[in-house]
């Protein structure tokens, strides 16, 4: 009884250890120690990744947090598409949402981290640039056609 007691204690360590851990990210904060949004992309970014970049957009006009936006070849040891809020994985190809974040998702993180918001909203909120947004972002969900 105490080794199948040892074994469970081991195992339950152990996946809790791997279950926390960070992941290192380049430029994972930024000269003033903030936390820095980084979007990793495929090399040419695909439907997943452009729908990201395009959260990014939506991000910088809501939020006032700096963004990064690498290819996977620079970072070969992360996975591609994938979104972090400093090393925190938010998407992760293959793992968390599969690679692709949504505005909801990445704004609760970063207001759970107290990120300042922009004085006002950017100009991808005014009802014209909207529409025009939105379409473009369908045109890239649907791949053009």
């Amino acid at each position: 009884m105490k080794l199948i007691l040892l074994f469970a204690a081991l195992f339950s360590f152990t996946y809790g250890a791997a279950a926390n851990q960070t992941i290192p990210v380049p430029g994972a904060t930024d000269g003033a120690g903030r936390k820095v949004l980084t979007i990793v992309n495929k090399d040419p970014p695909g439907v997943r990744c452009n729908g990201n970049i395009q959260i990014a957009a939506e991000i910088a006009n809501t939020f006032r947090v700096p963004i990064q936006i690498l290819p996977a070849s620079l970072v070969p040891n992360l996975p591609a598409p994938s979104v972090f809020y400093g090393q925190e994985l938010i998407a992760a190809d293959g793992r968390a949402h599969n690679g692709q974040s949504s505005f909801q998702m990445v704004s609760d993180v970063l207001e759970m981290e107290g990120a300042p918001k922009q004085p006002k909203t950017g100009l991808i909120y005014q009802d014209k640039v909207r529409k025009e947004f939105e379409a473009l972002k369908s045109t890239i969900k649907t791949g053009g056609q």
